[in-house]
């Protein structure tokens, strides 16, 4: 990998799942990771500084929106270490909580009637946070994924299309609402865009981005080989044939997964009707299903590209697969529920490095490689050694 980082010419990806509240996990290895980078690079590095892309769907949407969105300093509007206390302050306002029976009671209900949440604080707070900043203006490309539900297809946002067309150049705030928008539980969103002389109109109705990427590591991947890439800040590009492993560097986080505890069975659901795969004590198996499916198979597919690539170092996916409880809950929005999450996401940056298990589909301990905090200050070392490459005169060394 030697040879690879002399050039300083690798792409560097990081995707994050969607997830709701669960977002407060990838927050914490975030917050871990900007802290490294500090340490190598001084108070002032921030992710958006390292990596070429960002992607996200839904709650990592609007993290990669925080993380990249330009403050009045044209740096990022959040630092990582940020992201956390944004969770615990906004998550219990955003997923307001009803005592257990009436909560029991609505959802029920709920599933028939209308989404469980309106969705309007929601909404404001994203376009008090990000006003009228438009997909364009992020400080690094940014891939976010949505569903427009009139045209029934995916529609991937990225700050590559918006510079192109003003017709693909929303405002940021109408990303983060439409990627959000998830079925059952927020509304879903409308908007426009226009060009500059009004004369030509394109219309979004759009629903939450997990429906189609929940893990959208595939499609920054994606991304990145169809087009051209800016590499840093300067004139530089880089063009990457597809699944060229060696010249990419990526880093995908989850938002954690149940625990395979068999809740559903073949005889279960053999009898359920429309409200039965709606609605299950609780769950909502139809919504776990799609984004369980997605998160594998995205991950399944590229761990077994780098894996036959003989790049396995090149790809890190930190992911728990235990939860139990409320803590698997997108929206359970508790104070004690969310320190909670605070607490899986700290424990599992302790947890041995996993690798999904290209034949059971699980996520197996990697003898003799660390942890996933080992493994995250290895790929710190990574970026800020590729930046400096970046960074360098022609020829030029760093040290």
């Amino acid at each position: 990998m030697a040879s690879v980082f002399e050039k300083g010419k690798m792409v560097t990806i990081l995707s994050i799942d969607g997830g709701g509240i669960r977002g407060i996990i990838p927050g914490t290895i975030l917050a871990f990771l900007e802290a490294k980078l500090q340490e190598l690079d001084g108070p002032d590095a921030r992710i958006a500084d390292y990596f070429d892309v960002i992607a996200g769907t839904s709650t990592g949407g609007l993290v990669t929106s925080m993380l990249t969105a330009p403050d009045k300093n044209n740096r990022p509007l959040y630092a990582a270490k940020d992201l956390i206390h944004f969770y615990l302050e906004k998550a219990p306002h955003i997923f307001p909580q009803r005592n257990h029976l009436l909560s029991s009671i609505m959802n029920v209900f709920g599933q028939v009637m209308g989404p469980k949440y309106d969705g309007k604080y929601l909404r404001k707070l994203i376009n008090e946070l990000l006003g009228e900043l438009t997909l364009k203006q992020t400080l690094t490309h940014v891939v976010i994924p949505a569903f427009d539900i009139k045209r029934l297809q995916p529609v991937i946002f990225t700050t590559l299309d918006a510079k192109r067309d003003e017709l693909n150049n929303p405002r940021l705030a109408d990303v983060c609402i439409s990627t959000s928008a998830a079925p059952t539980i927020l509304p879903g969103h409308e908007f426009q865009t226009k060009n500059s002389n009004g004369n030509n109109v394109r219309n979004f109705d759009m629903v939450d981005g997990g429906v189609a990427a929940n893990n959208p590591t595939l499609a920054a991947i994606t991304h990145v080989t169809k087009e051209v890439v800016t590499l840093g800040r300067k004139s530089e590009y880089l063009s990457i044939k597809p699944m060229e492993t060696k010249k990419m560097l990526v880093l995908s986080l989850g938002t954690g997964a149940p625990k395979n505890d068999g809740k559903y069975s073949a005889a279960q659901c053999s009898k359920w009707g429309v409200l039965g795969w709606i609605y299950q004590g609780g769950s909502a198996p139809l919504v776990d299903i799609f984004s369980d499916a997605s998160n594998d198979m995205v991950d399944y597919h590229i761990s077994s590209i780098f894996q036959c690539s003989h790049c396995n170092q090149h790809y890190l996916r930190i992911q728990d697969d235990s939860l139990s409880s409320d803590v698997s809950s997108m929206d359970m929005a508790t104070e004690d529920n969310l320190q909670k999450l605070l607490q899986v996401g700290e424990n599992l940056l302790k947890k041995p490095l996993s690798r999904v298990n290209l034949e059971s589909g699980m996520f197996e301990p990697i003898k003799g490689k660390g942890t996933n905090e080992d493994a995250l200050v290895e790929f710190a070392k990574m970026l800020s050694e590729e930046r400096k490459l970046r960074l360098c005169p022609e020829g030029g060394l760093v040290h």
